[in-house]
């Protein structure tokens, strides 16, 4: 009988394609993915430790699953992740409950921590600096069949004072075009259409490998792959985008005009502290340009609301720009305090209370744009990805290319036909609300 693993993901998308190798390896070496965790012989909690509400939500998860060793027949239970790397030294002497816990380098060891784990010995993999086979992993996809992420890069050499990624997971390193599109084609021969493309900076691919961005050729090439029809890419740092980049994804028909550019702030004073390499008049550049050249463009972002010694002048001009730019999507964060970031060491830190109400009221104000930004669609007939159906309401449910997985909204639409979920269709929009958009199905 095989060896049953259960496995929890948290964090982002970029962990997330980490523990679909490690089950791709798992499998491989003869264990079995159990969807049942009173089934488990050995659990894997997959954590994020980016901020402080990231980690608890990983503790909470550790110990619920320690519970499985009173109550079901769980005898191993495996940390990895951004969490393991962060903090090695205290997560065994923190939670005895913890078997072993494998860091962000090697994950691909998996196999090795859950039979040694099994065996009774309790260990820690933290030691590499870098992830061999990064470009040769199994990997099982646990997304919907049509949509998958591509992880094109690791780690991040930006150094943004308040982020702990670059200590976490170290320098950029780019994956090989060739393993990248050798993934991609086996991605769309089990189906996938929308290729979802991640790193934590994607603009700076290939710089490392080829000593040149390598974005575009990188995209050119996949969009040429058959079956995949939307390529939406996530994480583009704004002074790396310039208008080679967004002609090419104007003229190219798959790759998506889905902007995701976190500026973090617009005040070149708070930008400066935080490490950002762009200042205001470099956003309000790149934010023209698109919006000349693709008027349609979807552009999302994100903000961090009360960063060390931000005044409230300094909060009303980030609001201001916000209310006049009118981002189509947005996500606002209270800045955490982090350990081992440069803006952990910083004067001025402001009040718990002061940052989640800044971001409260970006989150408030987004909400209003919203609304008046999706208003513009009705009439419109947009192409939408079929994800679901409502049974108790009887209605159809998916993405447009305006919207992303998990983060975005949703579109709502009725038919009488029988739609099959992963299929591309167009609705016609009558009604939209601040997140989601309500139709009617075109036929044909």
């Amino acid at each position: 009988m095989k060896t049953k693993v259960f496995v929890v993901s948290l964090g982002c998308s970029k962990n997330h394609c980490d523990l679909e190798n490690m089950m791709g390896i798992l499998v491989e070496k003869g264990y079995e993915i159990t969807l049942d965790e009173f089934e488990a012989d050995a659990v894997i909690v997959n954590t994020c430790g980016f901020i402080e509400a990231a980690k608890a939500e990983a503790i909470d998860n550790i110990l619920e699953m320690a519970e499985l060793k009173k109550t079901a027949k769980l005898k191993a239970l495996i940390v990895t992740g951004c969490l393991s790397q962060r903090y090695k030294d205290e997560i065994l002497e923190s939670f005895p409950e913890v078997d072993a816990i494998v860091g962000v380098f090697d994950f691909d060891k998996i196999d090795e921590a859950v039979k040694r784990a099994l065996s009774g010995e309790r260990l820690r993999l933290t030691n590499s600096d870098n992830l061999s086979g990064f470009n040769s992993m199994p990997r099982i996809q646990t997304t919907p069949f049509y949509t998958a992420y591509l992880k094109i890069a690791e780690g991040c050499d930006n150094r943004c004072t308040y982020c702990a990624i670059p200590y976490i997971r170290g320098k950029y390193v780019s994956k090989d075009m060739e393993s990248l599109l050798a993934e991609t084609k086996k991605l769309a021969d089990s189906g996938v259409k929308e290729l979802i493309v991640i790193a934590q900076d994607t603009t700076r691919y290939g710089i490392d490998l080829y000593g040149e961005p390598k974005l575009i050729e990188l995209l050119e090439k996949i969009s040429l792959i058959e079956g995949i029809e939307w390529i939406r890419v996530h994480y583009m740092y704004p002074e790396m985008i310039d208008e080679k980049l967004i002609d090419f994804i104007k003229e190219n028909k798959k790759v998506l005009s889905y902007f995701d550019i976190p500026i973090q702030h617009i005040n070149s004073r708070v930008l400066k502290l935080m490490g950002r390499r762009s200042s205001r008049e470099d956003i309000e550049r790149v934010i023209k340009l698109i919006r000349d050249k693709i008027p349609d463009a979807t552009i999302r972002t994100t903000v961090i609301a009360g960063f060390p010694t931000e005044t409230e002048e300094e909060f009303d001009e980030l609001l201001k720009f916000i209310e006049e730019t009118k981002f189509d999507r947005l996500g606002a964060f209270a800045f955490s305090k982090e350990e081992g970031t440069p803006a952990f060491k910083l004067k001025g830190q402001l009040p718990k209370k002061v940052k989640e109400k800044r971001a409260e009221k970006i989150g408030a104000l987004q909400s209003f744009i919203m609304a008046e930004n999706n208003k513009k669609h009705i009439g419109q007939t947009i192409e939408v990805l079929v994800e679901g159906l409502h049974n108790e309401y009887g209605v159809y449910f998916g993405r447009s290319r305006m919207d992303s997985v998990e983060i975005d909204g949703t579109v709502m639409f009725e038919t009488d036909d029988e739609i099959a979920f992963g299929d591309i269709v167009k609705v016609k929009i009558t009604e939209a609300s601040e997140y989601d958009l309500v139709g009617t199905y075109m036929k044909g």
